[in-house]
């Protein structure tokens, strides 16, 4: 059947946007507000494209039909949620994690050295966070150092960028050229721009799909130090500090919480206190 191509010019229905809007809040806790609906109607576009599906309401009585599995749900939350970032994005906190946070954990702890570090991405979106942290602690552990960073996100499409860890030239100009020297290999096809990262920073990478909203994480124990960078300001002050909570029960005494420099603790009960702007420690 042929792709009617009206539903180009058409607008997602008051009704349907917040059938849509209810389930995001409800699923992520993402609260869209109206002035998203443009985007959200470009973006469902595609996918609906892609089913060969002709209008939005046929494509809602298909996520929501109760005699489908919740695949197609899943790519709803991918289509929606909003990925954005760079490598060593916020640099500073990568020049403190190499310069304090590290030798302290190692030195007080053993932690790296003796046992093993784990590190948590919770939000990696296409890989950029967890592969600029697997190359800082490849630069003070050795790549054969006793560490792991679990790289999580709700969103499957981008997961599934950061397994392959193939990146344009362009996106990796922010990389220093000795860690790009180091860490990194160029497609042999130099007409594609390509690079990739190598099997030993690959293999100290771990992918996994994880629901910041729901009640339990994917992780194997409790973490040394998780990422969740430029992730609660998609949430309402509920959200957020329940959130914060929940990520702070998987985070070990001692350990340490680096947020994004526009996000805010402030008037949180929380078990952390300050340790540098932005970054914080498990009390």
């Amino acid at each position: 059947m042929p792709i009617d191509d009206s539903i180009f010019s058409q607008q997602l229905s008051s009704k349907d946007f917040k059938v849509l809007k209810d389930f995001i809040e409800d699923s992520c806790g993402i609260k869209l507000s109206e002035t998203k609906k443009n985007m959200v109607e470009g973006r469902l576009r595609k996918r609906i494209k892609v089913l060969g599906m002709n209008n939005y309401a046929d494509y809602l009585d298909y996520v929501f039909n109760e005699d489908h599995d919740d695949v197609e749900k899943v790519h709803l939350i991918d289509v929606i949620t909003t990925n954005k970032t760079d490598f060593f994005r916020e640099p500073n906190h990568f020049t403190l994690l190499e310069n304090n946070i590290l030798p302290q954990l190692a030195q007080v702890h053993g932690i790296g050295v003796t046992s093993p570090l784990n590190v948590w991405s919770s939000a990696s979106s296409t890989g950029e966070e967890p592969y600029t942290i697997a190359m800082v602690l490849s630069e003070f552990y050795g790549t054969a150092g006793k560490f792991t960073v679990y790289a999580t996100d709700i969103n499957t499409s981008v997961l599934a960028t950061g397994q392959k860890a193939i990146y344009t030239e362009d996106k990796a100009k922010d990389i220093p050229f000795e860690y790009k020297k180091k860490y990194m290999m160029r497609s042999k096809d130099r007409t594609q721009k390509l690079v990739r990262f190598r099997p030993e920073i690959r293999q100290k990478v771990k992918f996994g799909r994880n629901n910041l909203k729901e009640d339990k994480y994917i992780l194997p124990g409790k973490m040394d130090i998780v990422f969740c960078r430029n992730v609660i300001i998609y949430f309402d002050p509920q959200t957020q500090e329940s959130m914060l909570q929940k990520i702070c029960s998987y985070l070990k005494p001692g350990g340490f919480l680096f947020m994004g420099h526009s996000e805010s603790v402030h008037g949180m009960s929380l078990p952390i206190k300050n340790y540098a702007p932005t970054v914080y420690i498990r009390v």
